[in-house]
């Protein structure tokens, strides 16, 4: 039976009031509340009793199935390199090339780099010592060092696959993956270089933080003798993007009409291009040039501690899905789409608001993500003229509303701060400032470019 829209939206209001209350107030795990909310927005709606469980399990399984392959697999490629003394070589060679004046440009590239397989928290625990050896080098407050390395590895997780939040949102919107590693990664650089690494060196400026006495009690020590190359490094972190881009490159040359879409090479090489595909190729190729020195028992054992702390985040984003998939069969999605359409609000002026609202109000930005997308999604459906590029600005228009103003209901704030033993009121200063500078300026090339292409 058919709702009135009005019932539907008092439903949606309800539903996301609902899950902040079960997230913020009674402190119930995100993966726990969405499932919960999922069920109920479904009976009270009126679906189908026995449909309500298969059209839960219908959102999740459909989530899962791109995010956890995608996820699983980068996060394998990161644990191995950093285990293997990656991270350090990277900074080590970029700080040498580019000169100790330099050396927080060179931390930030060498994050970037990194960040593309690395999850956010692990890529910051990784780099953190590193970065503290390199501060105590040169000199000069911590922050104009530790701000464009978490500013790299914010924009990374936030824009990039194989990171869960776009790439659940590019399942629910319907981007195409490849085409948005590739416009995530030319709006990242510049928003990096703006809102982290030219913000860093003016906070550097004004804040005097000292290196952590943590660090300075406890310093790590790495074996020099089975550092991996420099070269090589950067094979494995270029590796899945060469392949992406035989199959977004070979697609474009066959919508031109350069060549032939149906020849045999072309698919071949076009499958080997797709996402999970190319990740499967790197992480044979790590196992391959890593084996001589640390066995296969070894990478068998990293591979399989990478992919414990990555559960939640997983579960997460499906659990994401599955309140889409609840929302498109009880009409909700439909109705709220109705109203955003009459307002005249452009799609990804909506999507970068309602990702901004969810993010301030719960924290999370894996849940203002998915959430997000999965609200705005019968939006894009319902809206004609939306090429490939426009559902990649999309996409990134939800993660930068859904990187702004980090506080203190985020766990990345209190990382953050408690790595680099900064203040509540510091951290705010800092961190909070660039994570909004981060996302406004994102939000701002995407909408721009939306625009023109």
């Amino acid at each position: 039976m058919t709702q009135d829209p009005t019932f539907l939206l008092l439903v949606a209001t309800g539903s996301i009031a609902l899950l902040l209350i079960l997230i913020m107030r009674f402190k119930i795990h995100a993966f726990l509340s969405l499932t919960l909310v999922s069920f109920l927005t479904a009976v009270v709606t009126g679906v189908q009793t026995d449909q309500v469980v298969p059209t839960m399990m219908s959102g999740f399984g459909g989530t899962l199935a791109s995010v956890a392959l995608l996820v699983g697999l980068g996060t394998m490629i990161g644990r191995i390199l950093e285990v293997t003394g990656g991270a350090k070589v990277l900074a080590d060679t970029l700080i040498g090339r580019f000169g100790s004046d330099k050396a927080p440009f060179a931390l930030g590239v060498a994050s970037l780099l990194f960040g593309f397989p690395i999850f956010f928290d692990a890529g910051l625990i990784v780099m953190m010592p590193i970065l503290f050896s390199v501060a105590k080098q040169f000199g000069g407050s911590t922050i104009k060092y530790a701000l464009p390395v978490a500013g790299a590895f914010a924009v990374m997780h936030a824009f990039l696959p194989p990171h869960p939040g776009p790439v659940a949102a590019s399942e629910l919107l319907g981007a195409n993956i490849g085409l948005l590693t590739f416009v995530g990664l030319i709006i990242a650089l510049p928003t990096w270089y703006l809102g982290a690494y030219l913000y860093g060196l003016w906070a550097g400026e004004r804040f005097n933080l000292p290196l952590p006495q943590a660090f300075l009690a406890t310093q790590r020590v790495i074996d020099d003798s089975k550092l991996p190359k420099f070269s090589l490094v950067i094979t494995i972190l270029l590796l899945p993007l060469v392949l992406i881009f035989m199959d977004t490159g070979l697609n474009t040359l066959s919508v031109m009409g350069v060549i032939d879409p149906q020849a045999a090479w072309v698919n071949i090489l076009r499958m080997l291009g797709k996402t999970p595909v190319a990740l499967m190729i790197t992480l044979l190729f790590c196992l391959a040039v890593f084996a001589k020195d640390y066995g296969m028992a070894k990478l068998e054992q990293l591979c399989g501690d990478s992919l414990a702390p990555i559960c939640a985040v997983i579960l997460v984003t499906g659990a994401g899905g599955m309140f889409g998939g609840v929302l498109r069969a009880s009409g909700i999605g439909d109705a709220l789409a109705g109203v955003l359409t009459d307002t005249g609000m452009p799609v990804i002026v909506a999507a970068f608001l309602i990702a901004t609202a969810l993010r301030v109000a719960q924290g999370s930005a894996t849940v203002a993500l998915t959430t997000t997308a999965a609200l705005i999604a019968p939006m894009v459906a319902a809206t004609t003229g939306l090429s490939a590029f426009d559902l990649c600005f999309i996409v990134i228009a939800i993660a930068s509303g859904a990187t702004v103003l980090s506080h203190f209901n985020d766990s990345g704030f209190w990382l953050v701060g408690r790595l680099l033993e900064m203040d509540e009121k510091t951290t705010l200063k800092t961190w909070t400032v660039m994570e909004t500078l981060l996302g406004t300026i994102a939000f701002t090339i995407a909408a721009t470019l939306s625009i023109f292409l």
